[in-house]
């Protein structure tokens, strides 16, 4: 089942992407695992000209992927646009929660930021509201809190998608001819997420514990 998805909306300078990254500080400080989308509307090229993926594309690659020992990038062409939730099932399938920065048009619960400076008005409807930041007071029926209240966000959140436990982090041990070699968590991550990954395709191949063996002749 795909991960719940909620929209951080508002106007331009509202302060949504500075809101938008306490809230997920919170959450991840709580042991959820968030995935983000950030909508572009203007369909900006993501890949900086001149660089060694760009000029690849350019040459007539449809997918560039960018690896590191700590990052994975992938710059795709598409024809036309995907599906919110397409996105979603293809590149977040293990993440507790989706959020969102834009898609103000979509069918998704939204958390509206409004400062009073850039505008006294709202751009959603009351009932597209899961709730409202702002330094000002609508009458609405939704949950509203202040801008410095990326805690009282997260809360909401949790009680409406997430009464579940966050998962534990995931421990990952590696042993090389018998000896341990430590593993930074973000490396511990990686390995997980990519094993897990691989496993979920296979009959049996859930569980708590597992277990693997490499060696080479």
């Amino acid at each position: 089942m795909s991960a719940p998805i909620v929209c951080f909306v508002g106007k331009s300078d509202s302060g949504k992407t500075t809101f938008l990254e306490k809230v997920i500080a919170e959450l991840r400080g709580r042991g959820y695992r968030i995935g983000v989308i950030k909508h572009d509307t203007h369909a900006s090229e993501p890949d900086r000209p001149g660089k060694d993926t760009w000029r690849l594309r350019r040459a007539g690659a449809s997918r560039a992927v960018l690896s590191s020992a700590r990052y994975l990038s992938l710059v795709e062409e598409v024809e036309e646009e995907l599906p919110l939730e397409e996105i979603v099932r293809r590149y977040l399938p293990d993440v507790d929660i989706v959020l969102t920065e834009g898609y103000k048009r979509s069918a998704y619960p939204k958390v509206e930021v409004c400062r009073a400076e850039r505008s006294r008005e709202l751009l959603c409807a009351p009932g597209e509201l899961l709730a409202v930041v702002s330094d000002l007071r609508f009458d609405l029926p939704c949950p509203q809190f202040g801008l410095d209240d990326a805690g009282g966000v997260a809360d909401l959140l949790v009680e409406r998608f997430l009464r579940r436990p966050a998962q534990a982090p995931r421990r990952v041990s590696l042993r090389v001819d018998g000896r341990p070699v430590p593993l930074k968590p973000f490396i511990q991550e990686m390995l997980a997420g990519a094993i897990r990954g691989m496993l979920g395709a296979l009959h049996g191949g859930k569980g708590k514990r597992v277990e693997v063996d490499l060696e080479e002749e």
